[in-house]
This record gives C-alpha cells, sequence and structure tokens, in this order.
C-alpha cells in the first residue's frame, strides 16, 4: 500500500509495517544523461514485488536539473559529537542559500518512519555513487549525535565541546535509528567492453602501472562495504545474505546496458528477485521496529535566530584573528597550525598562493 506518514503516531502494534527503497544512482532521464537507471527500475520492482499489506515508501536519488542535491556533510562530528544534530541541522528544508534534497525529501523523517530499508544502486569506481555515499555520511548524526540543539545554541563549538564532556551527553548520545534493518544490491559490470584479454583498460597506454590481479575486491559487494559497516555501527542490522551484488553489462557498450536490456540477462532479474525474496523474509519474520527516543518524525526544529547573531559575531572576530578566548581556533592560531585568518573566507588557497 501506499505509504501514510500519519501512521506514524500510532503505536507500533496498530500501525502497518513499512519499508523504504533507496534507488541511488546519479543518473536521471531529467538531466544530462537523458536516460533513467537501472536502479530505478528495480526499485520500482521490488515496489510491486513486496508484499501489498505494507506501507511501501520509495525515492529516486538521481540527479534532476535544477533540483536540490544532497549537501555533502560538513564534518561537524569532528569537531565534537555533540556539534553533531539529529537529525542534521547544518542544513534546513527549502532553504535557498544551501538548498538541500535530505530535507527537501523528508529523507530523516521517512527513514526514521521505515522499519527496513532497502538501498539499490550501481559500483561506480570501485564504490558506491555519489549520491548514496552524501546520503550515508548526512546520516552521521544517527549515531550518537545530538538531539537537542538548544544546548549548544544551534551551532556552537565550544558549546558543544562542553556538552560531550557532561554528565548529560551521556544519555543524549544514542543510535537514534537502532533495531531497524539494510538490505543492500549493487550492482556492476566488469568494466564494460573496456578491458582486453589482459583484464587492463584498453585505453591504457602505460600498462605496466599496475598489476590487474591487485585490483580491489574478490568480492564487488564489497563496494559498498563503506555504507554497510556504517548502519552495523549504527544499529542497523544487515544480515549477511541480504548484501548482494549481481553483474549486468560485462563486455557490452554502455550504451546497450540500459533498463530495457536487463531482459536479454535473465539471470540479473532472477538474482534481484531471490534477494527481494530473501529479504521480505527476514523482515517480515523480524517485525515492526519500536521508535527511539528523539524522532525525526515530527521534528520541529526550533528558531536559532539570536544563535545565528551571535556565531555570525564569532565568525567575524575569527576573520579578524581574534578567536573565542582558550577555544581549539584560538589554541590553532596561536601554534600557527592553521593559518586561516581572512576577510574573505570563499577565497581559495590557490588564490592567496598567487596574490
Amino acid at each position: 500500500m501506499k505509504p501514510n506518514d500519519e501512521n506514524g503516531k500510532l503505536p507500533t502494534e496498530q500501525r502497518p509495517f513499512r519499508v523504504l527503497i533507496i534507488s541511488g544512482s546519479n543518473r536521471r532521464q531529467y538531466n544530462c544523461p537523458g536516460v533513467d537507471s537501472k536502479s530505478r527500475t528495480l526499485m520500482l520492482r521490488m515496489a510491486e514485488r513486496l508484499p501489498q499489506d505494507w506501507e511501501i515508501d520509495y525515492e529516486d536519488l538521481g540527479n534532476v536539473f535544477t533540483r536540490a542535491r544532497i549537501q555533502s556533510c560538513n564534518a561537524c562530528a569532528s569537531t565534537s559529537m555533540a556539534l553533531c544534530v539529529w537529525p542534521c541541522n547544518c542544513y534546513e528544508p527549502n532553504n535557498k542559500a544551501e538548498p538541500d534534497l535530505m530535507w527537501d525529501l523528508d529523507i530523516y523523517s521517512r527513514l526514521d518512519l521505515a522499519d527496513a530499508w532497502a538501498i539499490i544502486g550501481p559500483i561506480n569506481w570501485y564504490a558506491p555513487t555519489s549520491n548514496l555515499k552524501l546520503m550515508f555520511d548526512r546520516l552521521v548524526c544517527m549515531n550518537g549525535g545530538n538531539p537537542k540543539e538548544d544546548l549548544i545554541g544551534h551551532k556552537d563549538p565550544e558549546k558543544a565541546m562542553a556538552l560531550e564532556h557532561s554528565p548529560e551527553w551521556e544519555e543524549l548520545s544514542l543510535n537514534h535509528l537502532e533495531g531497524r534493518t539494510a538490505g543492500f544490491f549493487c550492482y556492476g559490470d566488469g568494466g564494460g567492453d573496456e578491458m582486453d584479454e589482459d583484464e587492463r583498460p584498453r585505453l591504457l597506454k602505460h600498462k605496466y602501472y599496475f598489476d590487474p590481479e591487485q585490483e580491489p575486491f574478490e568480492d564487488e559487494r564489497c563496494a559498498y562495504a563503506p555504507l554497510v559497516w556504517q548502519s552495523r555501527y549504527s544499529g542497523i542490522e544487515v544480515p549477511d545474505r541480504l548484501w548482494r551484488y549481481a553483474q549486468i553489462g560485462h563486455g557490452k557498450k554502455y550504451s546497450d546496458n540500459q533498463a530495457e536490456d536487463i531482459k536479454s540477462e535473465p539471470n540479473f532479474y532472477q538474482e534481484f528477485d531471490a534477494w527481494i525474496d530473501a529479504f521480505t523474509d527476514f523482515v517480515r519474520q523480524k517485525g515492526k521496529v519500536q521508535p527511539s527516543k528523539y524522532r525525526a518524525y515530527g521534528y520541529k526544529a526550533p528558531g536559532h535566530k539570536l544563535a545565528d547573531l551571535q556565531l555570525l559575531w564569532r565568525n567575524t572576530r575569527m576573520q579578524l584573528g581574534v578567536p573565542p578566548k582558550d577555544s581549539s581556533v584560538a589554541q590553532q592560531q596561536q601554534a600557527g597550525l592553521n593559518q586561516d585568518i581572512r576577510l574573505d573566507m570563499k577565497k581559495g588557497e590557490g588564490e592567496i598562493l598567487r596574490e
């Protein structure tokens, strides 16, 4: 059935079971690729094959012309875990200055509402797609992020560092989506028609630069290992049998390896359908997941105009070389570690080098 977000207000035992399917390819027909991805086709196929008494939510992360993209993680957690807010407050819905697809599509809430996630995408250069990596980078906050941004003045690093060392922090820092299940299905073409008989790229002139026997991953599914292990680290169960890879289009030109060409490789659909069946069986037996204490669903961010003014003043002082006393910035500046005093924050290092 179609998802009804109002069911998120019901007690767990009264609401339907819910799955969120993510198509992780960057490709959409409404941008320069001009053609939709295979992962979109697979997403829709899975939605049709899942039990129809479940709520089936799905989303395509592909890049649409002029639509917002998933903004990158700013790595707040590396300053202090308490600065990394759950759900992410680095960006906001419908923000013109820094539009963000994660918020515009309400991804945090939809991940929270779902009992299980199904992630589908191609392998791009031995790795997940950039959009999937961006999404999971922005989910660092689900693993111990701060659910009370008012305690740190929205985004004050010094307040966050202090909070991280307080007794209160132990009660706030939780795995906010723990208990859910995630399945990963990735696919690739083994280099398409680009490889020679020695499994080296045909266009490569300096073939002695590397030994193809040292190419990473005996098991190609390991290209998605960063996403799988981030999920596991965050309390999301990823059973080994729900993490799979299938090859499609090996030896073919890319233009001959489109969604409509999947039918020419029937084993691929068989492998994908077997993954769907395994996913269905596992999550059905596991059942619904109780929501955590601090939910993304229904979350309303507190106002932060005053905090923004205070942070603007902090920023201005740093530009003038007067950071907060005894702060990490002050210590780095005194030791000559950052060399980052500048009136124009946007100026690149290369530009400064050439002045």
